[in-house]
């Protein structure tokens, strides 16, 4: 019997930000879908805004399934993993070790499908270009998270979106940077506003719905 898609579904009761106060709770499962889209948008932005080859449906699948083996771990608070060397050592370890539980869940005939989907990638594998913007979607994924959650008053994000900020601003891919001048803004803005404002981007595009009479 196999349990590997019945584990990947416990990803939705995994919290992420405990050690945070939120307004909004969000699941493990809830990021990898988010930053599934952020990787489709980044690597959009990139072949089509700055003329990048980027296989985006092959980053998209390795976007949902980048967070997988915290069905086995649970997600391990920033602060936390990467509070020393040796903390950072022992995680990717335990992240290795969750990993190779996982795949042992997958039946024989899938698992050249599956491991380079979950297993920690090698360096320089097939994959390793890719990967460049499912890290930056996972980071930019945390950073959206602390400017809605500073749109709604929580303060408890302020230093947070700060440190998360200043290295997007400073990124080398500039589709991130892209993404945060033009797309970033809207989340801060209530429902109301959104429809007040044209949709389709920075290249305009149909104005939104008025609000119901």
């Amino acid at each position: 019997m196999g349990h590997f898609f019945a584990y990947l579904y416990r990803l939705r009761l995994i919290d992420r930000w405990s050690l945070m106060r939120n307004t909004t709770r969000e699941s493990a499962a809830e990021h990898s879908f988010q930053v599934a889209v952020l990787t489709h948008a980044l690597c959009a932005i990139a072949r089509d805004v700055f003329g990048k080859a980027v296989d985006a449906e092959r980053a998209v699948v390795l976007a949902l399934f980048h967070d997988a083996t915290e069905v086995i771990t649970g997600d391990v608070p920033t602060p936390v993993k990467h509070h020393n060397p040796a903390i950072s050592s022992a995680m990717r370890e335990v992240e290795a070790l969750a990993a190779q539980r996982l795949l042992g869940m997958v039946p024989r005939r899938l698992r050249e499908t599956y491991n380079p989907l979950i297993a920690p990638p090698p360096a320089g594998g097939a994959d390793a270009d890719l990967l460049q913007w499912v890290k930056a979607a996972d980071k930019l994924d945390a950073y959206l998270k602390c400017v809605t959650e500073m749109a709604m008053g929580n303060r408890e994000f302020a230093v947070a979106q700060r440190q998360l900020e200043a290295p997007l601003r400073r990124s080398p891919l500039p589709e991130v940077r892209y993404f945060l001048e033009h797309f970033a803004p809207s989340f801060e803005r209530t429902l109301d506003e959104l429809t007040e404002i044209p949709q389709g981007g920075p290249d305009g595009g149909t104005t939104g719905n008025a609000p119901p009479g």
